[in-house]
């Protein structure tokens, strides 16, 4: 693949940056600052590597007015209000990733009745199910597998080896990665004198606009109704998003989730690495939970949550672990102390 060359002045452009350095300058590609080189572009977003900066050999650099203007550094420069949002704006620009052309792989196997868009790329051994809808411009990878009447929007880019079981419905522009499964069964049982009764699962999954699921994450169906994720949402790798779940407009979560059935999450929330939610509560819009907590009740107010406790030495955290087991003691022991202290004050002072 031909490399693509831009210059500093129609990046600038492009962003709306002020340019500091010779608008010829070619830029190829995008780049850390400790290993960009005299042809790409770098950022700076995060002050722990503001240290890189004097000695990068970028072609220039996205920096905010305060770094800019810092010592330090006086080669080329973006200037932006946020560098972080430029590199993303850019980095499509310079993305790789092969175009699929419109059509449908002769090993593919679509049913009869099913719609694919003229406009769509079915990739090879792909099976698509009867009433299956494809909208225009889709891009289904190798080995996908689409279920029956289930729908997906325009724009819709699905990597290799994911699959749609029936009765799901996605929106436009939805990015689904490797390995994730949508429609899957949801873990229902009812126990009859401790034997296991399975419940069949008759909802779907409803999918809004513009969201992106990460390789192996899965969303379960509905029990009754569908299992539902917002316009905007974005979940990580190796997600666990249960039956008649509810996700919230831009809502992101990160790598292993797990999201116990008919939770409901509001919008614009993030959700941290490893967190847990048990099943049928509520989080409100605005919520932010930290790496690895587990959440047990429902949360009203926004804000950001955490449990667990932090790293530390394992020989302290051994320590601080036994003095926990004694905390219940401890705290009956200073109730007594305090109903003392308080039948003490009252008495009378003998004279």
């Amino acid at each position: 693949m031909t490399a693509v060359v831009f210059t500093l002045g129609q990046l600038a452009e492009q962003l709306g940056a002020t340019l500091r350095g010779a608008a010829h300058t070619p830029v190829s590609g995008l780049a850390t600052l400790q290993e960009a080189g005299p042809e790409q572009l770098s950022f700076l977003a995060n002050p722990q590597y503001r240290k890189f900066l004097a000695a990068s050999r970028a072609a220039a650099v996205l920096l905010a007015p305060a770094d800019a203007d810092a010592e330090g550094y006086s080669g080329a420069a973006l200037i932006v209000a946020d560098p972080y949002l430029a590199y993303a704006q850019l980095s499509h620009l310079f993305d790789r990733k092969p175009k699929a052309l419109p059509g449908v792989h002769s090993t593919a196997l679509v049913a009869a009745n099913a719609q694919v868009d003229a406009s769509a790329s079915v990739g090879a051994f792909a099976v698509i199910e009867s009433g299956a809808q494809i909208g225009a411009n889709v891009s289904i990878g190798a080995h996908c597998f689409i279920g029956a009447r289930s729908v997906l929007g325009e724009g819709g880019w699905l990597a290799p080896r994911v699959t749609l079981y029936h009765d799901v419905r996605i929106g436009r522009r939805v990015v689904i990665q490797s390995g994730a499964v949508i429609g899957g069964e949801g873990f229902g049982f009812a126990n009859q004198q401790g034997v296991w009764q399975k419940i069949a699962q008759l909802g779907g999954v409803t999918i809004g606009d513009d969201v992106e699921i990460g390789a192996n994450t899965t969303i379960d169906r509905g029990a009754l109704a569908d299992t539902l994720i917002g316009n905007g949402v974005k979940l990580d790798n190796q997600i666990m998003i249960a039956h008649n779940v509810q996700i919230g407009d831009h809502t992101a979560m990160a790598g292993c989730v797990g999201i116990s059935g008919s939770t409901t999450i509001g919008r614009n929330c993030m959700i941290a690495g490893g967190v847990g939610m048990v099943g049928h509560i509520q989080v409100c819009d605005g919520v932010f939970v930290t790496g690895m907590t587990m959440v047990t009740r429902s949360i009203s107010e926004p804000g950001a949550y955490s449990s667990g406790t932090a790293m530390q030495p394992a020989a302290e955290w051994r320590k601080s672990a036994a003095r926990l087991r004694h905390l219940d003691d401890l705290a009956r022991r200073l109730q007594q102390l305090e109903k003392r202290l308080a039948t003490a004050s009252q008495s009378p002072v003998n004279g």
